[in-house]
Protein backbone atom coordinates (compact mmCIF):
# COMPACT_ATOMS: atom_id res chain seq x y z
CA UNK A 1 0.00 0.00 0.00
CA UNK A 2 1.29 3.47 -0.87
CA UNK A 3 1.87 6.03 1.81
CA UNK A 4 -1.09 8.21 2.86
CA UNK A 5 -1.39 11.61 1.24
CA UNK A 6 -0.53 13.16 4.60
CA UNK A 7 2.46 11.05 5.67
CA UNK A 8 3.97 13.48 8.22
CA UNK A 9 3.38 11.05 11.09
CA UNK A 10 5.02 8.15 9.25
CA UNK A 11 7.99 10.30 8.22
CA UNK A 12 8.47 11.32 11.85
CA UNK A 13 8.47 7.67 12.91
CA UNK A 14 11.08 6.90 10.28
CA UNK A 15 13.20 9.88 11.39
CA UNK A 16 12.76 11.53 8.01
CA UNK A 17 12.59 15.35 7.68
CA UNK A 18 9.19 16.87 8.52
CA UNK A 19 7.86 20.42 8.40
CA UNK A 20 6.84 20.13 12.07
CA UNK A 21 6.81 17.53 14.86
CA UNK A 22 3.51 15.63 15.28
CA UNK A 23 2.19 15.55 18.84
CA UNK A 24 0.44 12.61 20.47
CA UNK A 25 -2.98 13.49 21.93
CA UNK A 26 -4.53 10.98 24.30
CA UNK A 27 -8.22 10.23 23.77
CA UNK A 28 -8.48 11.78 20.32
CA UNK A 29 -12.12 10.70 20.28
CA UNK A 30 -13.84 11.32 23.58
CA UNK A 31 -16.32 13.14 25.75
CA UNK A 32 -15.12 16.59 24.76
CA UNK A 33 -16.90 16.01 21.42
CA UNK A 34 -20.72 16.35 21.53
CA UNK A 35 -21.01 14.04 18.50
CA UNK A 36 -19.07 11.36 20.40
CA UNK A 37 -21.45 11.64 23.36
CA UNK A 38 -24.40 11.24 20.99
CA UNK A 39 -22.90 8.13 19.37
CA UNK A 40 -22.01 6.72 22.79
CA UNK A 41 -25.62 7.16 23.92
CA UNK A 42 -26.88 5.35 20.83
CA UNK A 43 -24.48 2.48 21.46
CA UNK A 44 -25.80 1.96 24.99
CA UNK A 45 -22.43 1.25 26.62
CA UNK A 46 -18.74 1.83 26.05
CA UNK A 47 -18.12 -1.87 25.34
CA UNK A 48 -21.00 -2.03 22.85
CA UNK A 49 -19.48 0.99 21.12
CA UNK A 50 -16.10 -0.79 20.88
CA UNK A 51 -17.74 -3.93 19.52
CA UNK A 52 -19.70 -2.18 16.76
CA UNK A 53 -17.45 -1.80 13.67
CA UNK A 54 -19.64 0.94 12.19
CA UNK A 55 -19.84 2.97 15.41
CA UNK A 56 -16.12 2.48 16.14
CA UNK A 57 -15.45 3.81 12.65
CA UNK A 58 -17.79 6.73 13.24
CA UNK A 59 -16.11 7.92 16.45
CA UNK A 60 -12.60 7.29 15.04
CA UNK A 61 -13.36 9.72 12.21
CA UNK A 62 -15.16 12.37 14.29
CA UNK A 63 -11.99 14.23 15.45
CA UNK A 64 -10.68 14.36 11.87
CA UNK A 65 -13.89 16.04 10.73
CA UNK A 66 -13.24 18.86 13.20
CA UNK A 67 -9.45 19.18 13.13
CA UNK A 68 -6.63 18.91 10.60
CA UNK A 69 -4.93 15.93 12.26
CA UNK A 70 -1.99 13.90 10.96
CA UNK A 71 -3.40 10.48 11.88
CA UNK A 72 -6.53 8.68 13.02
CA UNK A 73 -6.47 6.55 16.17
CA UNK A 74 -8.45 3.32 16.24
CA UNK A 75 -11.32 3.53 18.74
CA UNK A 76 -10.99 0.44 20.91
CA UNK A 77 -9.77 -0.65 24.34
CA UNK A 78 -6.66 -2.58 25.42
CA UNK A 79 -8.79 -4.97 27.49
CA UNK A 80 -10.63 -6.40 24.49
CA UNK A 81 -7.75 -8.92 24.20
CA UNK A 82 -8.21 -10.51 27.67
CA UNK A 83 -11.98 -10.24 27.18
CA UNK A 84 -11.51 -12.48 24.12
CA UNK A 85 -9.74 -14.95 26.43
CA UNK A 86 -13.01 -15.42 28.31
CA UNK A 87 -12.50 -13.18 31.35
CA UNK A 88 -15.77 -11.27 30.86
CA UNK A 89 -14.97 -7.58 30.53
CA UNK A 90 -17.51 -5.05 31.79
CA UNK A 91 -17.44 -1.39 32.79
CA UNK A 92 -18.84 -0.50 36.20
CA UNK A 93 -20.27 3.01 36.46
CA UNK A 94 -17.72 5.25 38.14
CA UNK A 95 -15.27 2.39 38.69
CA UNK A 96 -13.75 1.69 35.29
CA UNK A 97 -13.12 -1.69 33.64
CA UNK A 98 -13.55 -4.93 35.55
CA UNK A 99 -13.45 -8.66 34.78
CA UNK A 100 -16.17 -11.08 35.85
CA UNK A 101 -13.71 -13.97 35.91
CA UNK A 102 -10.25 -12.71 36.98
CA UNK A 103 -7.38 -15.20 37.09
CA UNK A 104 -7.27 -16.50 40.66
CA UNK A 105 -6.99 -20.30 40.41
CA UNK A 106 -4.07 -22.22 38.95
CA UNK A 107 -6.30 -24.29 36.68
CA UNK A 108 -7.72 -21.07 35.19
CA UNK A 109 -4.23 -19.81 34.44
CA UNK A 110 -3.07 -23.12 32.96
CA UNK A 111 -6.16 -23.21 30.73
CA UNK A 112 -5.50 -19.70 29.37
CA UNK A 113 -5.10 -19.55 25.59
CA UNK A 114 -4.34 -16.80 23.12
CA UNK A 115 -7.50 -15.99 21.12
CA UNK A 116 -7.70 -16.04 17.35
CA UNK A 117 -8.05 -12.33 16.46
CA UNK A 118 -10.01 -13.20 13.30
CA UNK A 119 -12.53 -15.13 15.39
CA UNK A 120 -12.87 -13.71 18.90
CA UNK A 121 -11.82 -10.17 17.89
CA UNK A 122 -13.45 -10.11 14.49
CA UNK A 123 -15.27 -6.88 15.35
CA UNK A 124 -11.92 -5.07 15.71
CA UNK A 125 -10.66 -6.38 12.38
CA UNK A 126 -13.91 -5.37 10.69
CA UNK A 127 -13.70 -1.95 12.30
CA UNK A 128 -10.12 -1.44 11.08
CA UNK A 129 -11.11 -2.38 7.53
CA UNK A 130 -14.10 -0.03 7.62
CA UNK A 131 -12.01 2.86 8.95
CA UNK A 132 -9.34 2.36 6.29
CA UNK A 133 -11.93 2.46 3.55
CA UNK A 134 -13.42 5.66 4.98
CA UNK A 135 -9.99 7.31 5.33
CA UNK A 136 -9.27 6.59 1.68
CA UNK A 137 -5.50 6.76 2.29
CA UNK A 138 -5.72 10.36 3.53
CA UNK A 139 -3.86 9.87 6.84
CA UNK A 140 -2.33 6.89 8.70
CA UNK A 141 -4.38 4.83 11.13
CA UNK A 142 -2.80 4.13 14.52
CA UNK A 143 -3.69 0.84 16.17
CA UNK A 144 -2.67 0.01 19.74
CA UNK A 145 -2.54 -2.72 22.34
CA UNK A 146 -1.72 -3.11 26.00
CA UNK A 147 1.65 -4.51 26.99
CA UNK A 148 1.49 -8.10 28.32
CA UNK A 149 2.36 -6.97 31.85
CA UNK A 150 -0.30 -4.24 31.87
CA UNK A 151 -2.91 -6.73 30.70
CA UNK A 152 -1.74 -9.30 33.26
CA UNK A 153 -2.25 -6.76 36.05
CA UNK A 154 -5.90 -6.29 35.08
CA UNK A 155 -6.40 -10.02 34.50
CA UNK A 156 -5.12 -10.98 37.95
CA UNK A 157 -6.43 -8.02 39.95
CA UNK A 158 -9.82 -8.09 38.24
CA UNK A 159 -9.68 -4.35 37.54
CA UNK A 160 -7.62 -1.32 38.44
CA UNK A 161 -5.75 -1.39 41.75
CA UNK A 162 -4.05 1.02 44.11
CA UNK A 163 -1.33 -1.40 45.19
CA UNK A 164 -1.39 -4.35 42.72
CA UNK A 165 -1.09 -6.69 45.68
CA UNK A 166 -2.35 -9.83 43.94
CA UNK A 167 0.00 -9.64 40.96
CA UNK A 168 2.99 -8.79 43.14
CA UNK A 169 2.16 -11.71 45.43
CA UNK A 170 2.04 -13.99 42.41
CA UNK A 171 5.33 -12.56 41.13
CA UNK A 172 7.14 -13.63 44.30
CA UNK A 173 5.17 -16.71 45.40
CA UNK A 174 4.32 -18.31 42.03
CA UNK A 175 6.51 -16.77 39.33
CA UNK A 176 5.81 -19.80 37.14
CA UNK A 177 2.12 -18.84 36.96
CA UNK A 178 2.89 -15.21 36.16
CA UNK A 179 5.37 -16.29 33.49
CA UNK A 180 2.66 -18.44 31.94
CA UNK A 181 0.18 -15.53 31.90
CA UNK A 182 2.80 -13.23 30.35
CA UNK A 183 3.76 -15.83 27.75
CA UNK A 184 0.16 -16.44 26.64
CA UNK A 185 -0.65 -12.73 26.73
CA UNK A 186 2.47 -11.88 24.72
CA UNK A 187 1.38 -14.39 22.07
CA UNK A 188 -2.12 -12.89 22.09
CA UNK A 189 -0.85 -9.31 21.74
CA UNK A 190 1.55 -10.31 18.96
CA UNK A 191 -1.21 -12.03 16.99
CA UNK A 192 -3.58 -9.12 17.57
CA UNK A 193 -1.08 -6.47 16.50
CA UNK A 194 -0.12 -8.43 13.40
CA UNK A 195 -3.79 -8.86 12.52
CA UNK A 196 -4.70 -5.18 12.80
CA UNK A 197 -1.66 -4.30 10.70
CA UNK A 198 -2.69 -6.75 8.01
CA UNK A 199 -6.18 -5.30 8.11
CA UNK A 200 -4.90 -1.82 7.51
CA UNK A 201 -3.55 -0.11 10.63
CA UNK A 202 -0.48 1.79 9.46
CA UNK A 203 1.23 2.00 12.82
CA UNK A 204 0.80 0.27 16.16
CA UNK A 205 1.58 1.66 19.58
CA UNK A 206 2.02 -0.49 22.68
CA UNK A 207 0.41 1.07 25.73
CA UNK A 208 1.67 0.19 29.18
CA UNK A 209 5.09 1.70 29.86
CA UNK A 210 3.52 4.09 32.32
CA UNK A 211 2.09 1.22 34.35
CA UNK A 212 5.35 -0.70 34.10
CA UNK A 213 7.19 2.37 35.36
CA UNK A 214 4.80 2.58 38.31
CA UNK A 215 5.69 -0.97 39.29
CA UNK A 216 9.37 -0.35 38.59
CA UNK A 217 9.25 2.54 41.06
CA UNK A 218 8.02 0.01 43.63
CA UNK A 219 11.19 -1.99 43.07
CA UNK A 220 9.93 -4.40 40.38
CA UNK A 221 11.18 -4.16 36.79
CA UNK A 222 9.18 -6.66 34.75
CA UNK A 223 10.51 -8.31 31.61
CA UNK A 224 8.06 -6.16 29.65
CA UNK A 225 9.31 -2.95 31.24
CA UNK A 226 12.91 -4.01 30.69
CA UNK A 227 12.23 -4.50 26.98
CA UNK A 228 10.62 -1.06 26.82
CA UNK A 229 13.57 0.56 28.58
CA UNK A 230 16.01 -1.17 26.23
CA UNK A 231 14.04 0.10 23.24
CA UNK A 232 14.07 3.62 24.70
CA UNK A 233 17.82 3.45 25.21
CA UNK A 234 18.37 2.38 21.61
CA UNK A 235 16.54 5.51 20.48
CA UNK A 236 18.24 7.71 23.08
CA UNK A 237 21.43 6.20 24.62
CA UNK A 238 21.58 8.93 27.28
CA UNK A 239 17.97 8.35 28.46
CA UNK A 240 18.40 8.61 32.24
CA UNK A 241 15.15 6.84 33.10
CA UNK A 242 15.93 3.88 30.85
CA UNK A 243 19.51 3.54 32.08
CA UNK A 244 18.48 3.83 35.71
CA UNK A 245 15.85 1.09 35.57
CA UNK A 246 17.95 -1.20 33.39
CA UNK A 247 20.52 -1.11 36.19
CA UNK A 248 17.71 -2.02 38.63
CA UNK A 249 16.93 -5.00 36.40
CA UNK A 250 20.60 -6.05 36.53
CA UNK A 251 20.51 -5.91 40.33
CA UNK A 252 17.30 -7.97 40.41
CA UNK A 253 19.06 -10.59 38.29
CA UNK A 254 21.89 -10.76 40.83
CA UNK A 255 24.31 -8.74 38.68
CA UNK A 256 24.96 -6.18 41.39
CA UNK A 257 28.45 -5.23 40.20
CA UNK A 258 27.12 -4.53 36.69
CA UNK A 259 24.36 -2.39 38.16
CA UNK A 260 26.84 -0.40 40.23
CA UNK A 261 29.09 0.11 37.19
CA UNK A 262 26.11 1.33 35.16
CA UNK A 263 25.10 3.82 37.85
CA UNK A 264 28.67 5.03 38.29
CA UNK A 265 28.83 5.63 34.53
CA UNK A 266 25.58 7.61 34.80
CA UNK A 267 27.06 9.78 37.57
CA UNK A 268 30.04 10.53 35.36
CA UNK A 269 27.84 11.70 32.48
CA UNK A 270 24.82 13.35 34.15
CA UNK A 271 24.67 17.15 34.38
CA UNK A 272 25.42 18.51 37.84
CA UNK A 273 21.84 19.76 38.25
CA UNK A 274 20.07 16.57 37.14
CA UNK A 275 17.59 15.13 39.70
CA UNK A 276 18.80 11.72 38.57
CA UNK A 277 22.16 12.33 40.32
CA UNK A 278 20.39 12.07 43.67
CA UNK A 279 18.50 8.97 42.53
CA UNK A 280 21.67 7.23 41.37
CA UNK A 281 23.65 7.98 44.52
CA UNK A 282 20.74 6.77 46.66
CA UNK A 283 20.43 3.62 44.57
CA UNK A 284 24.14 2.92 45.01
CA UNK A 285 23.71 3.27 48.77
CA UNK A 286 20.75 0.89 48.87
CA UNK A 287 22.48 -1.70 46.68
CA UNK A 288 25.44 -1.71 49.05
CA UNK A 289 22.94 -2.55 51.79
CA UNK A 290 21.51 -5.38 49.63
CA UNK A 291 18.21 -3.52 49.20
CA UNK A 292 17.32 -3.83 45.53
CA UNK A 293 13.68 -2.76 45.83
CA UNK A 294 14.59 0.36 47.78
CA UNK A 295 17.06 1.28 45.05
CA UNK A 296 14.18 1.23 42.58
CA UNK A 297 12.24 3.63 44.77
CA UNK A 298 15.02 6.22 44.58
CA UNK A 299 13.99 7.49 41.16
CA UNK A 300 12.70 11.08 41.01
CA UNK A 301 9.09 11.57 40.03
CA UNK A 302 8.12 13.30 36.79
CA UNK A 303 7.14 16.28 38.96
CA UNK A 304 10.65 16.33 40.48
CA UNK A 305 12.23 16.34 37.04
CA UNK A 306 9.85 19.00 35.74
CA UNK A 307 10.35 21.18 38.80
CA UNK A 308 14.13 20.89 38.55
CA UNK A 309 14.13 21.69 34.86
CA UNK A 310 11.94 24.77 35.37
CA UNK A 311 14.17 26.29 38.08
CA UNK A 312 17.18 28.44 37.39
CA UNK A 313 20.55 26.89 38.21
CA UNK A 314 21.04 29.41 40.99
CA UNK A 315 17.64 28.66 42.59
CA UNK A 316 18.12 24.92 42.23
CA UNK A 317 21.53 25.01 43.92
CA UNK A 318 20.17 27.24 46.68
CA UNK A 319 17.28 24.84 47.30
CA UNK A 320 19.58 21.82 47.58
CA UNK A 321 22.02 23.67 49.80
CA UNK A 322 19.20 24.71 52.13
CA UNK A 323 18.07 21.09 52.44
CA UNK A 324 21.63 19.93 53.10
CA UNK A 325 22.16 22.64 55.72
CA UNK A 326 19.03 21.46 57.51
CA UNK A 327 20.26 17.87 57.50
CA UNK A 328 23.67 18.98 58.76
CA UNK A 329 22.04 20.85 61.65
CA UNK A 330 19.98 17.80 62.62
CA UNK A 331 23.11 15.65 62.71
CA UNK A 332 24.81 18.12 65.03
CA UNK A 333 21.87 17.66 67.41
CA UNK A 334 21.67 13.89 66.91
CA UNK A 335 25.05 12.57 65.69
CA UNK A 336 24.09 8.91 66.22
CA UNK A 337 22.07 8.77 63.00
CA UNK A 338 24.03 6.48 60.68
CA UNK A 339 21.58 6.85 57.78
CA UNK A 340 21.70 10.63 58.19
CA UNK A 341 25.49 10.71 57.80
CA UNK A 342 25.22 8.65 54.61
CA UNK A 343 22.63 11.06 53.23
CA UNK A 344 24.82 14.04 54.12
CA UNK A 345 27.91 12.58 52.43
CA UNK A 346 25.84 11.70 49.38
CA UNK A 347 24.29 15.18 49.25
CA UNK A 348 27.67 16.89 49.22
CA UNK A 349 28.80 14.55 46.45
CA UNK A 350 25.72 15.53 44.41
CA UNK A 351 26.57 19.20 44.97
CA UNK A 352 30.13 18.55 43.82
CA UNK A 353 31.58 19.60 47.22
CA UNK A 354 34.24 16.96 47.75
CA UNK A 355 35.85 18.74 50.72
CA UNK A 356 32.57 18.98 52.64
CA UNK A 357 31.72 15.37 51.79
CA UNK A 358 35.05 14.31 53.29
CA UNK A 359 34.41 16.49 56.34
CA UNK A 360 30.98 14.91 56.83
CA UNK A 361 32.59 11.47 56.60
CA UNK A 362 35.14 12.40 59.28
CA UNK A 363 32.45 13.75 61.59
CA UNK A 364 30.28 10.67 61.10
CA UNK A 365 33.15 8.32 61.88
CA UNK A 366 34.03 10.35 64.98
CA UNK A 367 30.41 10.23 66.16
CA UNK A 368 30.45 6.41 66.36
CA UNK A 369 34.16 5.68 66.83
CA UNK A 370 36.38 4.43 64.01
CA UNK A 371 36.17 0.78 65.12
CA UNK A 372 32.37 0.66 65.21
CA UNK A 373 30.28 -1.18 62.61
CA UNK A 374 28.42 2.06 61.83
CA UNK A 375 31.69 3.85 61.05
CA UNK A 376 32.93 0.99 58.85
CA UNK A 377 29.70 0.98 56.86
CA UNK A 378 29.88 4.76 56.46
CA UNK A 379 33.48 4.54 55.20
CA UNK A 380 32.54 1.80 52.71
CA UNK A 381 29.53 3.79 51.54
CA UNK A 382 31.59 6.96 51.08
CA UNK A 383 34.24 5.02 49.16
CA UNK A 384 31.57 3.79 46.72
CA UNK A 385 30.87 7.46 45.98
CA UNK A 386 34.53 8.30 45.52
CA UNK A 387 35.04 9.90 48.95
CA UNK A 388 38.25 8.48 50.50
CA UNK A 389 38.56 7.64 54.17
CA UNK A 390 40.98 9.68 56.27
CA UNK A 391 44.10 8.22 57.79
Amino acid sequence: MSRPRNDTFLRALLKEPTEYTPLWLMRQAGRYLPEYRETRARAGSFLDLCKSPSMACEVTLQPLARYDLDAAILFSDILTVPDAMGLGLYFAEGEGPKFERPLREEWEIRALQAPDPYDHLRYVMDGVSEIRRALDNSVPLIGFSGSPYTLACYMVEGGSSSDYRRIKTMLYSRPDLLHHILSVTADAVTAYRNAIRLDGATAARQVGLGEALTDAADGVVSAEAQAAFEAARKLEPANAKANFYLAIAMAQDGRKDEAKSAWQAMLASLPADSPWRVAVTEALAEIDKEKVAQAGQAAPTEQDVAAASSMSEEDRTAMIETMVAGLDEKLRENPKDAEGWMRLVRSYVVLGKAGQAKDALQRGVAAFGSDSEEAKKLVAFAASLGVPATE
